[in-house]
Order: structure tokens, then sequence, then C-alpha cells
């Protein structure tokens, strides 16, 4: 019953997040089109969508305190999907092949992952979480990590390589560390508001420093990519790679497929390639949205009927052109 709590608020955390998203989109497409410009925090709807996104991180950090890591982090896709069909609301987009099929891959992957989860114990306490931090295999997988981190943050200092690629696989290896204290962080409260006190123990607070540089960091790698590349790119990309990293920081340091089947495992990865296949497919093929600027208007050229406006094309070298339709005024200028 503690796991399925967790699956539920995590889902529904996600679902908020994808409605505070499109809430946020709607409110800046309102403030471009009014007549008299001003700021985006003085919009009444931006703050709804900012309220509803905090509402969702709180309920996705609370989570990690009822299920397991494997099971909480896949079920980011559903922030994803969510947002592709709740924008044919919101934003009155029309519904395409791709979001059908994407999501229901991806409603066929969360039964997946929700059937055949770990059922690891979700008592973590301040004692149990220093057993797994002097662990080997944590110490084992803690150094690999650092090594691959700091090659690849060389690359991106020294060489000024930019890549997609370098850039996400740093978020991944930040967010790995991230969700191991949040889960720490998470439980280790939740029990203490059961009476079982673990906030007096001093790896309460290293996990909350943890938690807040990785998170601080990863947000700074995050918005690099999406500053360099299309949404388009940076969110399929960094769904796969978060989800494979925290899913193997939990196995790690959590033990979460301890006692897992087989079959359970197998089942539970085709889940994940089912998520991943559908958030794909949803994001790759959405069209990226730029805010429309208000055409100009030129009038009447006398003499002549014209019906086409002046677009200014921030692609070319020329300020804008004339509609086609009009052949006559074409041949007369």
């Amino acid at each position: 019953q503690t796991q399925l709590l967790g699956v539920l608020l995590a889902a529904a955390s996600n679902f908020l997040i994808s409605v505070s998203l499109n809430i946020q989109k709607c409110a800046h497409r309102r403030l471009v089109c009014q007549a008299e410009q001003k700021p985006y925090y003085r919009s009444k709807l931006w703050w709804c969508g900012i309220t509803l996104l905090g509402l969702g991180e709180v309920g996705n950090f609370t989570a990690y305190g009822f299920a397991p890591i494997a099971l909480v982090a896949p079920l980011g896709c559903v922030s994803v999907i969510g947002s592709a069909f709740i924008s044919v609301f919101f934003l009155k987009k029309t519904m395409r092949t791709a979001d059908i099929l994407g999501g229901t891959l991806t409603i066929t992957g969360i039964y997946l992952l929700v059937t055949f989860a770990p059922n690891a114990p979700q008592e973590l306490t301040a004692r149990q979480v220093q057993n797994y931090l002097v662990s080997w295999p944590f110490l084992v997988y803690s150094i690999l990590e650092i090594i691959i981190f700091c090659i690849l943050l060389y690359f991106y200092k020294r060489k000024a390589v930019k890549n997609i690629v370098v850039l996400l696989m740093m978020v991944a290896l930040l967010a790995s560390l991230t969700v191991i204290a949040v889960k720490a962080v998470s439980s280790m409260i939740a029990l203490s508001v059961k009476g079982k006190m673990q906030l007096t123990y001093s790896v309460f607070y290293i996990m909350i420093v943890l938690m807040a540089a990785c998170c601080a960091f990863q947000i700074k790698f995050l918005n690099q990519a999406m500053h360099l590349y299309e949404a388009t790119a940076v969110v399929p990309i960094n769904f796969v790679f978060f989800t494979t990293s925290a899913t193997i920081s939990g196995v790690i340091f959590y033990r979460e497929f301890r006692s897992a089947a087989l079959l359970s495992m197998f089942m539970f990865l085709f889940g994940c390639l089912l998520s991943f296949l559908g958030v794909i497919i949803v994001a790759r093929n959405e069209k990226e949205e730029h805010l429309q600027i208000p055409f100009i208007d030129c009038g009447h050229i006398p003499g002549q009927k014209l019906t086409g406006k002046i677009q200014p094309d921030s692609h070319s070298s020329c300020y804008g052109t004339l509609n086609k339709e009009d052949d006559s005024v074409k041949r007369q200028s």
C-alpha cells in the first residue's frame, strides 16, 4: 500500500507539472497578444502555473519516500505525455497520430513498470543510509561516476565541447546522486513525522547539502543544453539519460532489485523501453513553438488592391516579403 501511494503521488505530481507548463505557455501567449506589454510575473495566470509546478515538485519529492527510485523516476514520462495531450485544450493544438502512438506506448510501459517494479522495503533510517554510503558497491560506483564526470567536464571546459550528449550525460550523472539524496531526505522526514526521529543524525544534513549542490549544477548544465539545442532534442534524451542513471543508482545504493526474479527484471526493463519510445515519438514530432509577432499592416498602395501583409523574417537578410497571391502588384513593382 505504501508503494502504491508513492506511485499515485508521483503520477499525480507529474500530471500537475504538465498542467503548470501549459498554463505558463498560455499566460505568455496572452501577454504577447496584449496591446500594453507587462512583465510575465505580474500575470495571475503565470503565478497559477508556477504554484502548480511547485506542488508537483513537492509531490515528486514526497513520492521518493514511499516508492523505489526505479519506479518513481520513469514516471516522469507522465509530464511529457500529459503535456502533449493537455496542450490540445490549453493551447488549441491539433491531436497528432504521433501523440496517440506515443501515449499508447507510454501507458503500456507504465503498466509494466508498476506491475513488475521491485518491492523493496521503504522505511529507510539514518543508520541504513550511513551503511549504504560506506558500502563497497556504492564506493566503486561513485568513484567511476566522478572519473567519468571529470572527463566530460574537461572536454566541456577545456576543449569547449558543447555536444548535447556531453551536456546531458553530466546532467544524468548529477541526477543519480540527486535522487539518492532526495530519497534519503524524504524517507527520513517521513519516518520523523511518524514519530521515529531521524533529523538528529548528521547524515540527514549531509544529504540535504548533496541534494542542493547536485540540483544547482544539474540546472546549470540543463539550461545550457536548452539554450544550445531545441527542446524536441533535449527532452527525450534527458528523460532517457535521467531515468537510466536514476534506476542504476537505486539498484546500487538502495539494492532495489536484490530479491527480484529474472522475469520481473526483464519485464521492468521492457516497460522502461516502451516509455522511452513513447516519449521520443511525442517529443521528436513536436514542432518548436515560437510566439507570434503581430504583423505589420501597410494598408493600401494607391491605385492597387493590396491584400498581403509584410511580415518580418528573422531568417533572412530582407526585412519582409509580400504575399505572392497578388500577381499584379508583383508585376508593377
